[in-house]
């Protein structure tokens, strides 16, 4: 070896490394926290430690009435959703029995105004057989029948000799007739009735 050559002392080279310069004994900090609980719970009085508890005891009945308020409001708002979707379909319900309903009475109201139309259309064909009109009128009336089918219009035409019915019936006179009492006696104008509604009752003389 040189006199330039820097020596070595491989003892200081092998020397451990001083704990404190490490920055750790070896324990964690975990340890450390666990540790200085446990110290802490030591040197506590039984007073404290009693404090403690009850602390720790009025923390968890607070979470609990935390949750209870939470699931309160949730059972009230799914309420208040059920409620408004009950309500939107009665509302839809209602409004479609609403629109049906006009529908029908419209219907209703221009079938009875026609009713009048037919009436003058079939008197035209029993007072002149021989009229060069009359096969226009006989397709008019043929036509106006299957519109009136359509719309489920059926006639109300009692035979003599029948019951009164006082929802289908109006009697214009009481009369002289073979027929048996309190029976009808003849029609004097068909009635109209739309399913179960009477658009127009039939008028009828009853026999006395």
């Amino acid at each position: 070896m040189s006199d330039n050559d820097v020596g070595v002392d491989e003892s200081a080279a092998e020397a451990p490394v001083d704990d404190e310069d490490a920055g750790t004994d070896g324990v964690t900090e975990d340890e450390e926290g666990f540790e200085s609980l446990e110290a802490r719970i030591e040197e506590a009085t039984t007073d404290e430690l009693a404090d403690e508890v009850r602390t720790l005891r009025a923390r968890a009945a607070d979470a609990e009435r935390s949750v209870e308020e939470r699931d309160e409001e949730i059972d009230e708002l799914e309420s208040k959703l059920t409620r408004k979707q009950a309500d939107f379909q009665n509302y839809k319900q209602r409004t479609e029995r609403q629109q049906e309903e006009l529908r029908e009475r419209a219907t209703e109201d221009l079938v009875g105004r026609l009713l009048d139309v037919r009436d003058n259309l079939s008197r035209a064909l029993s007072q002149d057989e021989d009229a060069d009109i009359r096969p226009g009128v006989e397709s008019t009336l043929e036509e106006f029948d299957r519109i009136l089918d359509e719309e489920n219009v059926t006639a109300i035409e009692p035979d003599a000799g029948d019951a009164v019915d006082p929802q289908r019936h109006e009697v214009m006179l009481r009369v002289d007739s073979d027929q048996p009492e309190d029976t009808i006696a003849e029609l004097y104008r068909p009635g109209y009735e739309m399913g179960e509604k009477v658009l127009r009752p039939a008028q009828i003389t009853v026999s006395e």
